[in-house]
């Protein structure tokens, strides 16, 4: 009896144990699957993203032209769009015709400036000739060929590239549309299936995320128009040659967090210390004021009521983004550590959540009469 008590026991427990080494493994392969398939869409979702923030970018304007003038929303998100299009050629020009132009003077001053740096003459041949590198190259310029030789070989692999981001580009902004497009009928449905409670708080994040991401790239953009301001008035005003490009050329490189001025000071300093030491100095003092500047004030000021990060999350978030999407990864990697942020403080454990900071024009709140060891005090008349 109790031999086959025991045995009934035993077998229950190895049908146990079995159906959790089941679950494990089962995990454990759904996991390795699902990090497969990022893996090997990992292109494609890197546009949904990318698509995605310029949506929430866009929908507010889209959502206010429909109220105010457009009824048919297909038709408002088709000119806010093309507004954003008219903006971006407008910028595209601005920075694609002024560099041209220097382009080209530079190619009509190449052969003079060539000259010059052979000879050990002009701000590029004294700069050669301090460093030595104009004796490195005429000491080895049969392995410079060479090496020029090799780099014209991979013409295919460049445009490879160069329509791989041409169709990048076009999935972008026909997922953005659709998105755009089709954002009340999936909100309407995805509050529908949560109930009233879940949705509620939905509405709350979208809030948030929607005030994270445009309040981010509304600053950041303007923090890049004031440092390529002040980069071509300092250029100018120092003498430097080809000011503008070269404040453009700043400004589009503030654009990446905390490593976009440093950028930006490396190239206009190197202009500034090419066209004479002291140009070069002054720019360099520029970028070092400049930097704390922006660093102390304008991001704390611009950016503080829209992402609220401590500068470890940002530079972690800057540097994962990066590795993982390029230049367009580490732009968008402060609102999307903001969104994660928002996310972690609506779902995450209540323990793990600090309460949002006060407003300051807020009263705080009544205080709470210490009780005794018998309980609170009352009186009886």
């Amino acid at each position: 009896m109790r031999a086959g008590k025991a045995r009934r026991v035993s077998n229950a427990d190895d049908r146990t144990t079995a159906r959790r080494a089941l679950v494990v493994i089962g995990l454990v392969l759904a996991t390795a699957l699902a990090l497969a398939f990022v893996y090997a869409t990992r292109r494609v979702l890197v546009w949904a993203v990318v698509a995605a923030f310029f949506a929430v970018a866009l929908k507010p304007a889209v959502d206010w032209l429909q109220r105010r003038f457009v009824r048919r929303r297909a038709v408002a998100t088709l000119l806010v769009f093309l507004a954003a299009f008219v903006v971006l050629a407008v910028l595209a020009t601005v920075i694609l015709v002024p560099l041209l132009d220097e382009l080209g003077r530079f190619a009509d001053r190449g052969p003079e400036l060539l000259r010059d740096a052979r000879a050990g003459r002009g701000p590029v041949g004294q700069l050669l000739e301090r460093t030595g590198a104009r004796r490195y190259v005429s000491e080895h310029s049969d392995q410079l060929r060479d090496a020029g030789s090799r780099l014209r070989q991979p013409a295919v692999g460049v445009l490879r590239g160069v329509l791989e981001t041409v169709a990048g580009l076009v999935t972008v902004v026909v997922l953005a549309y659709l998105m755009v497009l089709e954002s009340p009928r999936i909100t309407g449905s995805l509050l529908a299936a949560v109930g009233d409670g879940a949705g509620e708080r939905l509405r709350r994040v979208g809030r948030e995320v929607s005030r994270t991401v445009n309040g981010y790239l509304t600053g950041n953009l303007l923090i890049s128009v004031i440092c390529g301001l002040l980069t071509f008035l300092v250029l100018a005003l120092t003498g430097v040659p080809f000011a503008g490009v070269i404040a453009l050329l700043v400004a589009v490189a503030d654009l990446i967090p905390l490593v976009g001025a440093t950028i930006g000071a490396v190239l206009a300093a190197g202009a500034g210390f090419l066209h004479s030491s002291t140009a070069g100095i002054i720019v360099l003092v520029f970028f070092v004021v400049y930097q704390q500047v922006e660093n102390h004030l304008l991001q704390p000021l611009i950016l503080s009521r829209a992402v609220r990060l401590n500068p470890l999350t940002v530079l972690l978030s800057v540097l994962l983004a990066a590795e993982l999407a390029g230049l367009l990864g580490a732009l968008l990697a402060i609102p999307a550590a903001g969104i994660v942020q928002i996310l972690l403080r609506e779902y995450g454990p209540r323990r793990l959540n600090p309460p949002p900071p006060a407003d300051p024009g807020e009263p705080p709140p009544p205080a709470v009469p210490p009780r005794g060891p018998a309980g609170p005090a009352t009186s009886r008349g």
